[in-house]
């Protein structure tokens, strides 16, 4: 290929991504606000209730077809009034182009679920779920997917413990596994209790004393 051919088909790819973001842009006026582009990737941010609907255009747009939810994730963002961001990475197999939608939302909002858009949405919610405690609503099966049974928090929040509240080891003497509060071992030291470090020392007894109960079989607890 000469150099003059390969000036050609560079300035022909640079017209094609500039239509195609074009076109998206046009498709998602009035819903979503265009941030950057990175590195051939489009970023657009749009509100929570128009999220759904943004989502099912991408999709279902014949000449964009964003077939594809490859990833769905949150960041945490204590300082800001809208503390969350949920993240969805969509993929066009056809273009090969790959778009990124970001919603901001308050701490406690329920989230749509998008399991009926996208059916690869089902785990990565139940994660979000799970590490930051976002809830979403109309999910098929919205149980922890990584923390053990009766976990209490949500990891991936900035204000959870560094060392949690609770620490899992086998119990050599007892022969079963044993939950119970997170010890340091340098007892000298003043921790301040209500520091991300310790943790507030009542939600981890309580954290104990339920897995502790949901450990015990029915009659163990009472139950009728």
């Amino acid at each position: 290929m000469s150099k003059e051919d390969s000036l050609n088909e560079n300035t022909s790819n640079i017209d094609e991504d500039f239509s195609f973001e074009r076109s998206v842009s046009k498709l998602l006026t009035n819903l979503a606000e265009r941030v950057q582009s990175i590195n051939g990737q489009l970023v657009y941010r749009c509100e929570l209730e128009k999220l759904l609907e943004t989502l099912v255009l991408l999709k279902n747009t014949e000449t964009l077809n964003f077939s594809q939810l490859t990833d769905l994730t949150a960041v945490d963002y204590p300082d800001r009034l809208q503390r969350f961001e949920l993240v969805y990475q969509l993929l066009s197999i056809e273009n090969n182009k790959r778009v990124r939608i970001i919603c901001s939302i308050n701490d406690g909002q329920i989230v749509p679920s998008v399991t009926g858009i996208y059916k690869s949405a089902e785990w990565p919610e139940r994660e979000v779920w799970d590490m930051y405690g976002l809830f979403f609503s109309d999910h098929p099966d919205l149980r922890r997917l990584l923390t053990d049974y009766g976990f209490e928090g949500h990891p991936l929040r900035k204000d959870f413990p560094l060392t949690g509240y609770i620490e899992v080891r086998y119990d050599d003497i007892e022969k079963r596994v044993a939950y119970q509060p997170v010890q340091l071992t340098q007892e000298y030291r003043d921790f301040d209790f209500l520091s991300p470090w310790e943790g507030d020392q009542e939600l981890v007894y309580s954290s104990v004393n339920r897995i502790e109960e949901v450990k015990k079989g029915p009659n163990e607890r009472g139950d009728t």
